[in-house]
């Protein structure tokens, strides 16, 4: 069975995907990571888009991350044949795979054979978001208090930028990026030295990435306010036994 987990940016999706495999583990399983989010497939944007930090991969092995040059164009149908593959080969080497990041339209691309064909727009939501998915699925979608999850964010982007973004994205603006590059949240502030506007653009990603979230179907939603990620981890663990 895959596991996903979605949920708007800053809640914490990293620290409880590496909490949970750390007791899938216990259980005798080989959980691996597969990204669903559309900007962290660029190599050179890792601090920018929030890409899992090398002592996290240590700890969980993540697929789909960096793995395309700054310079080219990528989007949900260059994606949905790469995560497609990585779901299949690790289920069939008999590990755990688990879906995580916050870009809805790509977690759907990776859970299930997505129609890239534009649906009419009175039959947009029932296409992108069916239930069926190519494998046994189950999805948690985390949420907390907004005020809370703000101010996470608002903490995010400013660790953010004093982990070097700018220096990663002047390096970036120098090789040529792509449209698609420069969609990142955060590329054209952080050259103008506008953290609040960064973090006003994140607070609002937030509010569609929820909103997203509620047309997921059978997603089991859980909030962790107040709660730590081995706390979330293990909610998660108990429901899928």
């Amino acid at each position: 069975m895959v596991i996903a987990i979605f949920g708007p940016t800053g809640v914490g999706k990293t620290g409880v995907a590496i909490e949970l495999a750390e007791k899938l583990r216990g259980r005798g399983e080989d959980p691996v990571a597969i990204s669903c989010d559309a900007l962290q497939v660029y190599e050179g944007l890792s601090v920018l888009t929030g890409v899992a930090m090398a002592a996290e991969q240590e700890k969980l092995e993540h697929k789909l991350i960096g793995i395309v040059p700054i310079t080219e164009a990528f989007n949900v149908g260059n994606y949905m044949p790469l995560a497609h593959a990585e779901i299949d080969t690790a289920l069939a080497a008999g590990r755990r795979p688990i879906v995580v990041g916050g870009t809805g339209l790509y977690l759907r691309a990776a859970l299930a054979e997505l129609s890239l064909v534009k649906a009419p727009a009175e039959a947009e939501d029932s296409e992108l978001w069916s239930p069926e998915t190519r494998h046994p699925t189950t999805i948690f979608g985390l949420d907390m208090d907004r005020q809370k999850l703000y101010e996470r964010i608002d903490a995010r982007t400013e660790a953010i930028v004093a982990a070097g973004a700018r220096d990663e994205v002047v390096k970036a603006e120098e090789a040529g990026p792509s449209r698609t590059a420069r969609k990142a949240l955060g590329f054209d502030e952080v050259l103008e030295g506008d953290v609040e506007r960064m973090q006003q653009r994140s607070r609002n990603y937030a509010r569609r990435q929820l909103t997203w979230m509620r047309k997921i179907p059978n997603l089991h939603r859980i909030d962790r306010t107040g709660r730590s990620d081995d706390e979330v981890a293990t909610e998660i663990a108990d429901q899928l036994r």
